[in-house]
């Protein structure tokens, strides 16, 4: 395949910033079609960018048989849809996380992609972790930390602290499905590097049911939760906290710590730095990442390079979107039945 000729549904904020730089980056890659929510916005969208064509319908965009790959950037609700008619119509896909808004939905897509195993199918990543991946992996394997112990993931603000905000999407169900505040991106990025939960305790609330509509002022219903806590279990004894909210006030920053018998990591996600200690020094300090091992965000180019041939997907294919996928409805499980939910999920 010389030039890969892209089509783009849902062409938004994050498109904006990443993807369409990103492919614009890469050799031999034309992004030739859009198909936003509305007329006006596809044709601002395509008037930016100079794509020269525009589609009304995001069916016919998946089905024109000028173009190679689709990148999905709408909101959760239509991934499952437009992924499975992408996959069915021959397309490559490269879909914006989080992957659906539940788990019934990831596995639809996940069996899609097998039924079409010529095809690449890669969910965008968290962006999280990722310069640093390489040197956690190899503290964790060269024994920093011993044995497991715990893992604690905090994900904390106050960006819904005042009832007037208005709803976010992200706060609608039926946009977001089971997707809660920065769970689903910080739990991906932990299990790059340690073993998935196999049982999950949980309990949610939301402190203000209804906020106004971002466009109307009118109230309507919130439709996710305002904080998340969440008690694992991981292979071999470990256990696991999260602490998720947008309702905290001086909160700590985004993070995750790695507790073991011989010391400790912590991973700050704002700052993209990793410190850690071993259990007889008295404080944490910064880890020297080398050059060599750092990674960072190429998420496009390792698309177009898969879809060459030249590599596999690392971050994060369709098999790794349902194992947080499973870990999001089983939380949503055990918050509303207020019991322990084992993972995998069993139906």
């Amino acid at each position: 395949m010389n030039t890969i000729r892209v089509g783009i549904v849902g062409l938004g904020a994050n498109t904006r910033l990443r993807h369409v730089p990103g492919l614009q980056a890469c050799d031999d890659v034309e992004i030739v079609g859009v198909c936003n929510r509305r007329p006006e916005s596809t044709r601002k969208a395509a008037d930016e960018f100079s794509i020269p064509r525009i589609f009304d319908r995001w069916q016919d965009l998946v089905a024109d048989d000028e173009i190679d790959a689709v990148v999905i950037g709408t909101w959760p609700y239509l991934h499952c849809e437009i992924t499975v008619a992408a996959l069915q119509a021959g397309k490559h896909v490269l879909v914006e996380a989080r992957m659906a808004r539940n788990a019934a939905e990831a596995h639809q897509m996940l069996n899609a992609s097998r039924q079409n195993d010529n095809l690449v199918a890669q969910i965008v990543p968290s962006p999280f972790g990722l310069r640093v991946h390489q040197t956690v992996k190899d503290f964790l394997a060269d024994g920093y930390v011993g044995q497991l112990r715990e893992v604690v993931v905090l994900g904390c603000s106050a960006a819904n602290a005042d009832p007037a905000t208005p709803l976010h999407w992200r706060q609608s169900e039926e946009l977001s499905g089971l997707n809660m505040l920065a769970m689903g991106i910080l739990h991906e990025t932990l299990i790059r590097w340690v073993p998935d939960p196999v049982r999950v305790l949980a309990q949610t609330q939301t402190f203000t049911a209804q906020r106004p509509n971002a466009e109307t002022g009118e109230p309507v219903s919130v439709g996710t939760p305002d904080t998340v806590h969440v008690l694992t279990e991981l292979p071999g004894g470990a256990r696991g906290i999260y602490h998720l909210s947008s309702v905290t006030h001086h909160a700590p920053p985004l993070q995750i710590r790695i507790f073991g018998s011989e010391g400790t990591l912590q991973y700050l996600c704002a700052d993209d730095q990793l410190v850690g200690a071993r259990k007889d020094e008295s404080e944490l300090t910064a880890i020297h990442v080398p050059a060599e091992k750092e990674s960072g965000w190429r998420v496009e180019a390792d698309f177009i390079d898969a879809i060459r041939g030249n590599r596999s997907i690392e971050f994060t294919d369709f098999a790794t979107g349902v194992r947080y996928m499973e870990f999001t409805e089983a939380v949503a499980r055990s918050a509303a039945g207020g019991q322990a939910v084992p993972l995998p999920l069993k139906g």
